[in-house]
């Protein structure tokens, strides 16, 4: 989605962070312990910039993760899937002289170069608006979270509400705890919408629900070029002759630079690739790594479809889902404080048999050391595995401070929370064996 978005270098990410003297020096070798190479590749993950899927920090990241698999003795394929794309050339919302940027809401319904203009009318999703909104902008102005995904009820239900009263475009206050804009996971076959819709962040959204209360008239903005593209899927085997196999996957894309999403589950999918091989010598075993996340897990269902052992081969899933290990911050008032400590919005669901294994391999884990059962919920890329029928599961997913936002960079990384979910990870593999 956001492809003209320059990649930032490693050297600006850590200067910014205001913590490059913990990081530097890095030597991106294989070498020291897998707890080293945990840091090592945190850092790496972070250096491929934006990881929109199909885009060139996503496909380099997706080679770097095939070369260290293949280091290993997997065989390596990819499986090619279509992906939505949009290369932006102006995304900005105006109201007299005001100008803030937008995030456009994926797939993208362009608005013409000269944009589309309408008199504001806020949106609250729970009251009925109070003006018509016959030709106007809708802002939607959602009730405070930590928002992920367009699909949610408050958030489709309020967009085609506004549509089917006449709104000509749509803009989304994505209230969260970073006052950030927050993209938003969307369908990856066609567009959710019929017309233009976009993202304001919270911390631009004040003169634009002032001008709704004025009854004035503003444009959106949404310009560019998009269409498909193709991203890949890495599925790396291990082919023993084993009868059974232990499939791991992650996630690599995402809107943004994706650190503390993604980062720690790609960290920790490389470390097990590292261990597996000799520690998990009964099993063969299947390392993926997923692209069009963000597109409701399309990668996800391909994958399980075409390149993953099927349910009655497979001793066991593990999906290494968002936010694993992304830090936390004490946010009494501004600015955020970094902590050392794991945000504590992470969860692990776990198959029924998997329940007291989880519980003492995860110990002192703040957030995963309460697992759910699969008869509670599933979310993230665990929920297709589930439905696919796989009957031995585990998957971590989350939703961090700085989740789907510009703001998810080296800052929200935290090694020694990422080396002891490898850890528990290791004891959980380690308990199959005892699971029959």
């Amino acid at each position: 989605m956001h492809d003209s978005i320059s990649h930032p270098t490693r050297r600006h990410v850590l200067a910014t962070s205001g913590i490059a003297a913990s990081f530097a020096p890095v030597s991106y070798g294989l070498s020291g312990t897998l707890e080293d190479l945990i840091h090592q590749d945190l850092l790496r993950y972070i250096e491929f910039g934006i990881k929109a899927s199909g885009g060139p920090g996503d496909n380099a990241c997706g080679e770097w993760m095939a070369s260290e698999l293949e280091s290993q003795g997997f065989k390596i394929s990819r499986q090619t899937i279509s992906v939505p794309f949009f290369n932006l050339r102006r995304a900005e919302l105006t109201v007299g002289s005001r100008v803030a940027p937008v995030i456009p809401q994926a797939i993208v319904v362009p608005t013409g170069e000269m944009g589309v203009t309408g008199r504001f009318v806020r949106v609250d999703p729970a009251i009925p608006p109070e003006h018509s909104l016959s030709d106007a902008i809708a802002l939607i102005d959602l009730p405070f979270a930590r928002h992920s995904t367009a699909l949610a009820k408050p958030i489709r239900q309020g967009v085609n509400g506004a549509i089917a009263k006449g709104a000509r475009a749509a803009v989304i206050v994505t209230n969260g705890p970073t006052r950030q804009g927050i993209a938003l996971n969307t369908d990856g076959n066609k567009p959710m919408f019929d017309v233009p819709v976009a993202v304001l962040a919270p911390e631009d959204a004040t003169p634009f629900l002032a001008a709704a209360i004025r009854g004035e008239t503003g444009t959106l903005f949404l310009t560019g070029s998009g269409g498909r593209r193709d991203a890949f899927n890495l599925a790396g085997h291990l082919d023993r002759g084993k009868s059974k196999w232990i499939t791991i996957s992650t996630p690599r894309s995402g809107w943004f630079t994706c650190a503390g999403e993604r980062g720690p589950g790609v960290a920790i999918w490389l470390a097990l690739a590292r261990w597996a091989p000799k520690a998990l010598s009964e099993y063969n075993l299947c390392f993926v790594a997923n692209s069009a996340h963000e597109y409701e897990y399309l990668g996800a269902e391909r994958s399980i479809q075409t390149v993953a052992p099927a349910p009655e081969q497979t001793a066991m899933w593990l999906a290494l889902g968002a936010a694993i290990a992304a830090r936390d911050w004490h946010a009494l008032i501004p600015p955020l404080l970094p902590l050392p400590d794991a945000d504590s919005q992470r969860y692990l669901v776990v198959s029924p048999a998997l329940l007291d294994v989880a519980r003492r391999a995860f110990a002192g884990q703040v957030g995963i050391d309460a697992p759910y059962e699969t008869s509670q919920f599933t979310a993230g890329e665990l929920t297709p595995i589930h439905e696919a029928g796989y009957k031995t599961v585990a998957g971590f997913f989350g939703c961090h401070r700085f989740h789907h936002t510009q703001g998810d960079d080296t800052r929200c990384i935290v090694v020694e929370p990422t080396r002891k979910v490898l850890a528990g990870c290791q004891s959980l593999l380690r308990s199959i064996p005892s699971q029959g």
